[in-house]
């Protein structure tokens, strides 16, 4: 699933006519029982259809048809994928209980994808369930994480007198308004560092660690020398997605992520979506500089605009790292989660003397994504060293006994220009992280790029047509 694959920037009328901008697709992350197994890259080109003034946001989809015989499919594809030629015992169920996803991620509750999603009104055609807790690594031990002023007194994580001012610090946060000064309490947002904010309120090191990477959800420790705005702005979302639902802050689809591409084909169609599936690329059309088409198989997809992934423009991106993802399969939930059938756990790098954080989430049956009393956990951090599965030993220690392991370590690549002068507009590659936040980054930088202004939620709501393309009343 492309980070941009959510939405898609079409011309409208008065607009220059011509070629429309084409997208190219990102590898898909799911096993889709019944539709197929997706390792790719599977490239997928998509038309435009033009309507209106300006820019228009229109959905679409990176989806992936193949036949393939029904028993056993996830365990046949999973192991196959990952050539273990052993094949799946028989204790993993029926194929079409599994939906494994390749690159998992979780979705705040008040975060930039569930706007996205309302937005666009995507939501109509999905069915979230809460993940059931947010912990984090201490000592070789996991506990919740405590977001709120109450649990903050009833953690463990901390001794009596951190509480209490870790208590305070909450309400400072939860207070705080950027644009009423009085809230600030000596702080400037623009100018003050994170590290001085903590230092105002005494906070020790194990606090600063949770608070910047399980609430805050940094992968590094950078941010303390940065302006504390938004930080504070990142704790505030963490809040309020946890005061949605209650349990977690996290939200994931039933049926795992390939729902998320599926509903935006859906309404991709009402709004004219033209797909090309299974159509592999031979050669990018360049003229003067600039992107004017893909060729593929003979024929060529003209475009006056090109958005792909890393993989289709080797030699126009740089490779910024690399990542481990190890999927585990479970029989049991996680010790110490209360029994939870889903759960994200943050392993901050301080705790495991590393330069960046160790992710870890589960998810389960509960989800249908896997066979009955079955749970499918990854552990995924950046790599650092050339052992990568030592890496991330104290994740999979957590998890024992596992069932099976696969293994997948990938490059990070990041383009090396704007695409302002080329038209090519390329993404990242998916980091490390459990949740969504960095990828809708991603999509709102390549918005940027190509329509010239930031992306407003807001403001792009109160222009939204009908499906019909007519202006609200």
């Amino acid at each position: 699933m492309h980070p941009f694959g959510h939405h898609v920037c079409e011309r409208e009328e008065g607009a220059a006519h011509g070629p429309e901008p084409l997208l190219w697709g990102r590898e898909l992350l799911h096993h889709t029982p019944g539709g197929g197994e997706t390792p790719g890259p599977r490239p997928i080109p998509v038309h435009l259809p033009r309507s209106g003034t300006g820019w228009k946001k229109l959905p679409r989809c990176l989806e992936q048809e193949e036949v393939v015989p029904e028993v056993s499919l996830f365990c046949l594809q999973l192991y196959k994928r990952f050539q273990l030629l052993e094949g799946p015992p028989e204790s993993m169920g029926r194929g079409r209980d599994w939906n494994v996803d390749l690159i998992p991620k979780f979705l705040m509750a008040n975060g930039q994808l569930v706007k996205m999603l309302l937005y666009t009104e995507v939501t109509r055609y999905l069915d979230f369930k809460v993940v059931e807790g947010s912990f984090v690594y201490k000592g070789g031990k996991i506990y919740k994480v405590p977001s709120t002023e109450t649990e903050a007194l009833a953690s463990n994580l901390m001794g009596m007198f951190e509480k209490r001012r870790f208590r305070k610090f909450l309400v400072f946060v939860a207070n705080f308004d950027e644009n009423d000064p009085k809230t600030f309490e000596g702080v400037d947002p623009q100018t003050t560092s994170m590290r001085d904010v903590y230092r105002k309120f005494d906070l020790g090191q194990d606090v600063i660690d949770f608070t910047g990477h399980a609430l805050a959800l940094y992968r590094t420790d950078d941010y303390l020398d940065q302006p504390c705005l938004e930080t504070i702005n990142r704790i505030k979302l963490y809040s309020e997605s946890l005061a949605r639902y209650g349990k977690s802050p996290y939200l994931y689809p039933l049926y795992g992520l390939g729902e998320l591409p599926q509903g935006f084909a859906r309404l991709s169609a009402i709004y004219g979506g033209t797909y090309m599936l299974n159509k592999p690329v031979d050669d990018i059309i360049m003229e003067n500089g600039k992107v004017v088409g893909v060729k593929s198989e003979g024929e060529v997809a003209r475009c006056k605009q090109l958005i792909c992934d890393p993989s289709y423009i080797p030699d126009r991106v740089r490779k910024a790292g690399q990542v481990i993802r190890i999927i585990c399969i479970l029989s049991h939930p996680i010790k110490n989660t209360n029994d939870a059938n889903s759960c994200q756990i943050i392993i901050p790098q301080n705790q495991v003397n590393r330069k960046s954080d160790i992710y870890v989430c589960m998810i389960s049956y509960a989800h249908n994504v896997a066979a009955q009393g079955k749970y499918i956990a990854i552990a995924s951090t950046t790599v650092e060293t050339t052992d990568p599965e030592k890496e991330v030993e104290p994740a999979l220690e957590l998890l024992e006994p596992i069932d099976q392991k696969f293994v997948a370590i990938s490059d990070l690549y990041e383009p090396i220009d704007d695409g302002s002068e080329s038209q090519v507009f390329c993404s990242c590659s998916y980091d490390a992280t459990t949740h969504f936040e960095t990828t809708c980054n991603d999509i709102k930088d390549i918005y940027k790029r190509m329509a010239g202004t930031a992306f407003d939620f807001e403001n792009m709501k109160r222009k939204q047509n009908d499906v019909f393309g007519e202006a609200e009343q």
